[in-house]
């Protein structure tokens, strides 16, 4: 049976397309069933493909080949992020200060703590440059993110695996963090969601309000930006 299933995927050109959404679909499914967050699709579907090309014993690289039209669609669907900002745009000319400087603070923290947690890594563990490389752009969009560890030096495919776990985090924890330190602000707990938890994180926002989506996706577009820019300067620091 194994044989037989592995055989048909390997004479289908686009098998990865259809293994990526029917996992989806099927972690949609068990989502809406059990109703708890922390059976997020994107993660379900990313062990149950994890599981099935373990079992059928099929390299990465040929799921990536094969799966590369999903992967192209990526830049596209972030790019149509900027609809909602699109209708909140008087909002952001009121607020185009705050906005920056808390997208920005953002930026900082978050490099800030991948680099403070790299260097305690690597006292303990003997952290590489590389493997640092590949952690810091962790809370950026994967369009932008293992673009950019790749330039470093760092592992992509790694990165884009950090980077779904990141926005997962920040999906299932947003509300629960804006409850804990009393942020009410739609447009603060957009920007503070975009700017942390990226594409996914921004999902969450928009089921919390259009506003709360409009600056998340405008802080995933200005934070992806900061991110490119800033992350070979905190490269620096690890030797």
């Amino acid at each position: 049976m194994t044989d037989l299933l592995q055989g048909f995927l390997s004479g289908s050109a686009a098998w990865g397309v259809l293994l990526t959404l029917a996992a989806f679909a099927l972690g949609a499914l068990i989502n809406k069933a059990t109703g708890k967050a922390i059976f997020n699709p994107l993660l379900l579907g990313s062990i149950f493909v994890i599981i099935l090309l373990s079992v059928l014993n099929i390299s990465y690289a040929d799921y990536k080949v094969s799966a590369a039209p999903v992967n192209y669609l990526l830049l596209p669907a972030t790019i149509s992020l900027a609809i909602p900002l699109y209708e909140k745009w008087d909002l952001l000319k009121e607020n185009a200060a705050a906005i920056i400087a808390g997208i920005s603070v953002g930026t900082l923290v978050s490099l800030g703590s991948a680099l403070a947690l790299a260097l305690a890594l690597a006292l303990a563990l003997g952290l590489t440059r590389e493997q640092y490389a590949t952690l810091l752009p962790k809370s950026v969009t994967t369009a932008i993110s293992m673009d950019v560890a790749a330039e470093l030096g760092g592992i992509a495919a790694l990165t884009g695996a950090i980077v779904i776990l990141t926005g997962i985090a920040g999906n299932l924890l947003a509300e629960v963090v804006c409850k804990i330190f009393h942020i009410t602000d739609p447009i603060a707990k957009g920007v503070g969601i975009g700017t942390s938890a990226h594409a996914v994180g921004t999902s969450k926002a928009l089921q919390m309000g259009e506003v709360e989506g409009a600056m998340s996706g405008l802080s995933i577009a200005v934070a992806g930006v900061l991110t490119a820019v800033l992350c070979p300067l905190f490269v620096g620091f690890i030797q």
